[in-house]
């Protein structure tokens, strides 16, 4: 073919022109994808970027393309866009504190080794069941404090290897029955903070790999028989500020794998001992800012591997009476504090508890504490501080315990002259006790008063035991004695002095017959 030479001239120099094109396309394509955003910071090494406030507006979308971690917090991002379709290699991205309102369809399609998104604290109100549409590896997905207001029926059936769910802090009022379809690997779902009114039943049993489930802090009144069926692997569950004033005798039917239980900041007015009887294995039990005003006796009867309990804040608690833990042998922990009208523990409250080594009964009422209470030197913590104590010669012992530990302060409220001293070390002189410990007293009188009985008792034994003898000996006592004065009556005179007595004598004899007598000298 032929063909003129400034033809053939033009077409190799628009060839070269295009080679050239191409090539500096490329260089270009290659010096976008290590560009760092001002307020980034992108490390090649570990694959991570992190753009936290740096006043961002979008996505950015010339970052290394094999980035696995980006972090995106604190911006002003308003919308996901097809950014993430450079990054296939993500393995976590965190959006929180940013402006999203909505999420299009198949915004993360191109995610499939994703493992976490994090989308808490921003302003979205919907999602579709093509939200998450090819987060097939995803594990985490946090949602928190959203505007979020309905969970439809499979609205997450995409995201079936899902472990961790935070719904939590939104406005949602209604699940679906099947708004948790397919979520079978999930482990922690978090629905607290939300307005609902009920527990969704319907929509939480199918999750029977549920380990925690926390849904405090909606608008509960009651726990109905039966609202956790299907749950049988939940170890947590968290019903805190729920506005709880009854618990059905079957709510916690089927939990019996149920360790920690959280009840704090309702409205019940007595410890549900028959409802927490229910849970054979509970370890871990949470009832303050409840209105109570005692735990009874028996009050936690049924819970045989209760190890820690906490009763905190609760404005109407005057009284643990004795017993109250009668059928809680395994107790480790007991926490009762800032309970502001908690003035009495009865004597044996804290009785049959071996294994109690943590008692904190801090900021109450209690002014004055008994020895008794409590094996007070085998605790290893104990907090008795913020209590309006009355320092006197009763609470030497207490001084005595507390200067042995490594324990939190505990100030004297009366006496005034004691007002506001550390009660640990106090001298017996300064608690008013006048000559020395009480308990020192109290055991040279009993050793005093046991030693009298000993000897009274061995003076009778002896006297029984010997009292023949005793007559005898007294008996041979008086007749020495007798024969002593007998002895001493007769015996021998001087001859002077014989005829003087015997004169004397005979004058005696005549002044009784009558007979003037002769004097002595005439004779």
């Amino acid at each position: 073919m032929f063909r003129l030479p400034w033809v053939s001239r033009r077409h190799s120099a628009s060839k070269l022109h295009l080679v050239m094109l191409l090539a500096a396309v490329l260089n270009s394509v290659e010096t976008a994808a290590t560009f760092c955003p001002n307020g980034c910071d992108c490390d090649d090494e570990t694959l991570v970027v992190s753009c936290v406030q740096a006043n961002l507006e979008v996505i950015p979308i010339a970052l290394n393309p094999s980035i696995q971690r980006i972090v995106l917090k604190e911006n002003r991002i308003k919308i996901v866009d097809a950014a993430f379709q450079f990054y296939g290699d993500l393995r976590n991205v965190d959006l929180s504190n940013n402006h999203l309102v909505t999420i299009p369809n198949n915004s993360f399609e191109a995610q499939k080794q994703l493992v976490e998104l994090h989308l808490k604290h921003n302003k979205i109100s919907a999602l579709t069941e093509r939200t998450f549409q090819g987060l097939k590896s995803l594990t985490v997905l946090n949602l928190r404090d959203n505007y979020l207001e309905i969970l439809k029926n499979g609205l997450f059936t995409s995201l079936t290897k899902l472990e961790e769910l935070d719904l939590g802090q939104n406005r949602i009022s209604r699940v679906d029955p099947e708004a948790f379809q397919r979520l079978g690997s999930l482990r922690v779902l978090y629905l607290d903070d939300n307005q609902l009114r009920g527990i969704p039943s319907p929509a939480l049993s199918p999750l029977n790999a549920l380990a925690e489930l926390h849904i405090g802090l909606n608008a509960f009144s009651s726990l109905p028989d039966d609202g956790f069926n299907g749950l049988s692997r939940l170890a947590v569950l968290d019903v805190t500020g729920a506005g709880l004033d009854n618990v059905s005798e079957g709510a916690f039917r089927g939990l019996n794998a149920l360790r920690n239980l959280k009840l704090g900041g309702n409205k019940l007015r007595e410890v549900p001992t028959r409802q927490l009887a229910t849970l054979p294995r509970l370890e871990d039990l949470t009832l303050g800012q409840n209105d109570f005003t005692a735990l009874r006796a028996g009050a936690f009867h049924g819970l045989s591997n209760l190890k820690r309990l906490e009763v905190c804040g609760a404005k109407l608690l005057t009284t643990v009476e004795r017993g109250a833990f009668n059928d809680n042998a395994n107790l480790e922990s007991i926490s009762l504090n800032s309970n502001k009208r908690l003035v009495s523990m009865e004597d044996g409250a804290l009785a049959g508890l071996p294994n109690l080594r943590h008692l904190m009964l801090r900021d109450n009422a209690f002014v004055t504490f008994s020895e008794s209470l409590v094996a007070w030197g085998e605790l290893r913590r104990l907090d008795l501080g913020e209590n309006p104590l009355v320092c006197d010669c009763e609470l030497h012992w207490l001084s005595e315990v507390l200067a042995a530990r490594n324990s939190t302060p505990v100030v004297c409220a009366e006496p005034q002259d004691l007002r506001g001293k550390s009660l640990k070390g106090m001298a017996p002189d300064e608690l008013g006790c006048a000559f020395s410990d009480p308990r020192r007293q109290a055991l040279v009188a009993t050793l005093g008063g046991a030693g009298l009985v000993l000897f009274a008792g061995l003076a009778l034994l002896l006297y029984y035991r010997c009292r023949r003898r005793v007559r005898d000996a007294l008996k041979d006592y008086k007749n020495r004695a007798i024969s002593r004065k007998e002895h001493e009556y007769q015996k021998t005179f001087s001859d002077d002095e014989y005829i003087v007595r015997a004169a004397h004598a005979q004058q005696q004899a005549q002044v009784a017959a009558g007979i003037k007598p002769i004097p002595v000298t005439e004779l």
